[in-house]
């Protein structure tokens, strides 16, 4: 994990004078020197190919703050409950965290939750993650953050390379890649596959397992191709395409979900004295899933199919406009459609009781403009955006078995506004040692598809859509300095203040019955301390949040009022000690800490905190090829992930793994 100023400054130096003959490929353009002063932070590609469990969901967790809805991974999680946040501002199944790929927004255009099984480490070369920031020129969803993903590039990719692996409860893993050169200019192509599958683990707790109860077991894959091919000395056509496909039991037999996709983007960018960023995308994906009773165990819902589409682009261009100033301007468009098919039974009797059509449309178009002027040691930064959002097309149809419209029945009227958003941010380089920044920013996140009109239940709770669902609208201030008080040593604090308006939550409105509400707000204010060092080959990374976070609710939903969000930690800590000499023997460890939160919005149910600890070694065998060794929740800690009355999930626990990579 690196401090963003050290990035910020490689990636703006490759266009300095002195560097000028460097030329690299397969990126976007380079970072503006205002970059730091939003306080982001860097995980490197030898941390992402280093985690014990071998998830990028899980290394992400470097970064303390960074949360799913759920404490469980891409193994035991429903695929729908993996929407990302940070600073505590509500736990939310949609992601209130921008995730882009390659400057792609890779969520689900349906539901907003992110398909982690669709990534792997080994494919990535960095990772930037933004704690806040606003919308800037990122568009609609940043109101908790933004993770950026890079692939990674020619020098990060050997021609052939794989790896196997098996672990506790017959657990396999195999991937590869193959990354030749295309021509002499610099390009290459990246052909990559993954398979995983596992007999699972228990999520519930002895005490609550019956006949019915099943291990979580999952089988999922992906594969992938990336091609980039220099036009010219300045100019280079990128593409990408993927396909995954994900399958896994929770809790009890027949329970299954399945998710798959097939994305597909192509990007052509030019660094000569007009910069320019050209990026256009699609995504198909599609889930299933089956929701089984916990008092009869017959299937009670058959959420048999939702697909839904994803088309956007961006273009940004920096015109010349001095040595002081990175001018950026630019447009961008994200469009989701999508719609549910499920079928409702009586848990009794196995009876058709109804079938359910649902969805609709939202798009959002912004233009925005920012400029980065560099004056001596002070850099200041900011921009104002516009963007006109839409949503169109919503239905709610709920037949009867003899296929009449029940009353629930509904066609929503279309609804469109315009929403202005801008950051600012100043960076001052007090010297080689110490740098000071802050920022204040604002941001805006629309409903999804499916909270606006897809209800679900996990047992014994109902929670219903609400096709009346407002924007979500952050404002927010932050202030920091980073030291480097010794050569490889980095040491930063931020404080913060966000104040996320019209929160979407689930708000309960009777017995087992909830509504998704916009709330007032959910107010977050806190500190985010982190520790980088370097000596030799030994490093250490460490990172620690407290967010105090309040909901303010007023109307139906003020018993809320001075609430602890649900899902919302007020402490969380993370830290990796590594040993990795150069083609030697490598070992680390990582501690991770969160603290307990509440389950619902209510503040009845808690879930306590854990303290997990991960380890992994690597010890060459032959040239390019090493045997590893993975542990994952070495102390088998026990990590509540839901407990809704007292009935209980668990996560991952005490998991061993065995390996073979080829490097």
């Amino acid at each position: 994990m690196l401090p963003l100023p050290v990035l910020a400054q490689q990636g703006s130096s490759a266009s300095s004078e002195d560097a000028e003959d460097i030329v690299v490929i397969g990126t976007g353009l380079p970072l503006p020197p205002g970059t730091p002063a939003y306080g982001s932070i860097v995980i490197d590609r030898a941390r992402l190919t280093d985690e014990a469990s071998g998830r990028v969901e899980n290394v992400l967790k470097d970064v303390a703050g960074f949360q799913q809805f759920r404490r469980s991974d891409s193994r035991s999680a429903n695929p729908s409950a993996q929407g990302i946040t940070l600073r505590s501002l509500g736990g939310n199944a949609s992601s209130r965290t921008l995730v882009l790929l390659d400057g792609v927004p890779i969520a689900d255009p349906f539901f907003g939750y992110i398909p982690f099984t669709a990534l792997a480490g080994d494919r990535l070369g960095a990772a930037r993650i933004t704690r806040g920031g606003g919308s800037g020129p990122f568009g609609s969803g940043a109101v908790a953050g933004t993770v950026e993903l890079v692939s990674a590039g020619r020098s990060d990719l050997p021609i052939v390379s794989g790896e196997g692996f098996y672990g506790t409860n017959n657990a396999v893993s195999v991937s590869g890649a193959v990354s030749p050169d295309l021509g002499d200019g610099g390009g290459f192509a990246t052909l990559s596959g993954k398979f995983e599958r596992g007999d699972g683990f228990f999520t519930t707790p002895p005490s609550q397992r019956v006949p019915a109860t099943a291990r979580a077991r999952y089988r999922d894959w992906s594969a992938g191709l990336r091609a980039v091919a220099p036009l010219d000395a300045e100019t280079d056509l990128q593409f990408r395409g993927a396909l995954f496909g994900d399958n896994r039991t929770l809790r009890f037999v027949g329970a299954d979900s399945a998710s798959e996709g097939q994305d597909a983007s192509i990007r052509l960018v030019h660094r000569g004295d007009w910069q320019i960023d050209v990026l256009a995308y699609v995504q198909a994906r599609n889930f299933s899933n089956r929701v089984i009773s916990a008092t009869s165990f017959r299937l009670t819902l058959d959420q048999r199919n939702t697909p839904s589409t994803g088309l956007g682009g961006k273009i940004e261009i920096r015109p010349p406009v001095g040595p002081d100033h990175v001018l950026r301007i630019g447009v961008d468009a994200r469009l989701a459609e999508g719609e549910l098919f499920e079928d409702a039974y009586n848990g009794g009797t196995g009876a058709l009781t109804f079938r359910r059509n649902a969805g609709g449309k939202t798009s959002a178009t912004g233009v925005f403009i920012e400029d980065d002027w560099t004056i001596g040691k002070l850099i200041l930064t900011g921009g104002v955006r516009g963007d006109r959002w839409t949503i169109s097309d919503g239905f709610f149809h709920e037949r009867n078995p003899a296929r009449l419209l029940t009353a629930n029945s509904s066609d929503y009227a279309d609804r469109d506004g315009l929403v202005g958003t801008g950051r600012v941010g100043v960076l001052f380089n007090a010297s080689e040692a110490v740098a000071f920044r802050a920022a204040g920013y604002t941001g805006f996140r629309l409903p999804t598809l499916n909270e606006l009109y897809r209800p679900f239940v996990v047992v014994p709770i109902t929670t219903q859509a609400n096709a009346a669902l407002g924007l979500e609208k952050l404002k927010g201030l932050e202030a920091g300095v980073d030291v480097h008080p010794l050569p490889g040593v980095t040491l930063g604090v931020t404080a913060f203040y966000n104040r996320l308006d019209d929160a979407i939550a689930n708000v309960t409105i009777g017995t087992n019955l909830r509504q998704r509400r916009n709330v007032d707000a959910i107010v977050a204010k806190g500190v985010e301390i982190t520790a980088n060092m370097r000596f030799g080959a030994v490093r250490f990374d460490a990172s620690y949040a407290f967010s105090d976070s309040t909901v303010h609710a007023s109307g139906v939903s003020a018993r809320l009022d001075g609430f602890t969000p649900a899902q919302s930690p007020r402490h969380s800590v993370s830290a990796t000690l590594a040993w990795a000499p150069i083609n030697g023997p490598a070992l680390s460890a990582t501690l991770r800490y969160v603290g307990a939160q509440f389950e619902d919005d209510l503040e009845t149910d808690v879930l306590r905190g854990a303290l997990t600890v991960d380890a992994t070694a690597r010890v060459p065998i032959m040239k390019h090829v090493s045997i590893i060794g993975r542990v994952e929740n070495l102390f088998d800690e026990t990590v509540v992930t839901r407990n809704a009355g007292g009935s209980m999930d668990y996560g991952t626990p005490q998991t061993f793994w065995i390996g073979i990579r080829l490097n």
